[in-house]
């Protein structure tokens, strides 16, 4: 069975999607799948491309046993719409071609979104490479740009709107990584084939690691309680409450925050950081993926906070995985399908109200004074993403979908 992930995201970049996408591409391939992916030249999330892939228009490599095309992708920083829409086009037009010319006829053509406009590639590639397409919905665009406000202009909604709907509506299966997102899209489409992809971790990777040595290393004491917040510093994570709740609890020296990563709003909370005289917060770049387990496994808590649209009550943030699988405790600012799995069935934690630091702030003071409340809660989502989100098993049973799906 022949398998190409088209995708404008994947390692060495480091983020949820890259790290998602590479592990089940590894699992297909390990099950027996010719995996290719074709992807851009990596540049996320700061934007600016990777020193050995500068100039180049294509290279072809290998990772870990899989085979990589990667395509030219127009990369600057800036907020700017129509910047953001060169990025993805440049990107749509250089897989196209690269598809045509290098990719071999493939079983199915395994497209992810966003960007939505990556779908017109899989469009015209399905068709050439005479493939079935597997369209994987991470986030359900538009919807979510138009609710953040991040795309205003009516004109660019309602033809993403139309191009959303075709792209189901030509999928030979819709996947999409909540029951949030399957849900929505299957009461559009009652007559789709859709199919809950979950994310998921790998458990093995937290064994035989020090709770202690990345803190040593950066100089923390064992007495500090580390409250981290590591991933993608945008616009959705409504990260502001972090420092707010930081503000209200900088009387206590031993609390200490942890802001992990990069992206679109990290300069201005900084800014904010700054105005706020914090002076227990932490801005550190990102990790490569690898020295992630070390980190978590050295922190006492981590908060997953979005912001409050009802949009987000059918999203699970990637990072609750391996969080829950290092055996600590979660913040969860989310509503909805997170809150009702990890805090209500799984209890893994203590959930807060979304923008609210002053209860944010509760919450830490309360697994601050509560040592017993945070190994329990940490051992319960240890347990609950062992059973429900091991990598594994969501590959296994999506490989026998596959299967299954190709006799037919």
């Amino acid at each position: 069975m022949k398998i190409l992930f088209l995708t404008q995201y994947f390692p060495p970049e480091v983020g949820a999607p890259q790290n998602r996408l590479y592990e089940l591409a590894i699992r297909l391939q390990n099950k027996g799948a010719e995996i290719t992916i074709l992807t851009a030249m990596p540049n996320y999330p700061r934007m600016v491309l990777m020193e050995k892939y500068k100039g180049k228009f294509y290279c072809f490599e290998n990772l870990d046993l899989l085979k990589i095309h990667r395509a030219y992708i127009f990369v600057k920083k800036s907020r700017s719409l129509f910047v953001r829409l060169l990025n993805f086009f440049s990107f749509v037009i250089s897989s196209i071609i690269i598809g045509i010319i290098k990719i071999e006829k493939q079983d199915y053509i395994f497209c992810e979104s966003p960007p939505l406009f990556l779908g017109i590639s899989a469009l015209i590639l399905v068709k050439i490479k005479r493939a079935k397409l597997i369209f994987n919905v991470s986030d359900l665009w538009p919807e979510s740009a138009e609710k953040l406000g991040l795309v205003n202009n009516k004109f660019l909604l309602n033809i993403s709107k139309n191009l959303e709907e075709y792209l189901y509506k030509k999928s030979y299966i819709i996947t999409g990584q909540t029951q949030g997102i399957i849900n929505n899209i299957s009461a559009r489409f009652p007559a789709k084939k859709t199919y809950w992809l979950k994310n998921g971790v790998d458990t093995r990777l937290f064994e035989k690691i020090s709770n202690y040595q990345w803190r040593i290393e950066k100089g923390f004491s064992t007495n500090d309680f580390l409250v981290l917040y590591a991933g993608i510093l945008g616009y959705a994570q409504g990260l502001d409450v972090i420092l707010y709740a930081a503000k209200i609890l900088q009387s206590n020296s031993e609390i200490k925050f942890i802001i992990l990563g990069d992206g679109p709003e990290k300069e201005r909370l900084k800014k904010l950081s700054d105005d706020l005289n914090l002076k227990n917060v932490l801005f550190m770049d990102p990790e490569l993926k690898e020295r992630m387990p070390l980190i978590i496994k050295s922190i006492n808590t981590s908060v997953i906070p979005l912001k409050k649209i009802d949009l987000f009550k059918g999203a699970i943030p990637s990072k609750i995985f391996e969080i829950l699988a290092s055996k600590k405790p979660i913040l969860l600012g989310v509503e909805g399908e997170a809150k009702d799995l990890f805090i209500t069935d799984g209890k893994c934690g203590l959930s807060f109200i979304p923008e609210d630091a002053e209860d944010l702030a509760k919450n830490i003071i309360e697994l601050y004074n509560s040592p017993s409340l945070a190994d329990i809660s940490g051992l319960n989502g240890f347990n609950y993403v062992s059973k429900n989100f091991n990598r594994d098993s969501i590959v296994e049973e999506f490989w026998n979908v596959l299967i299954s799906q190709k006799l037919n």
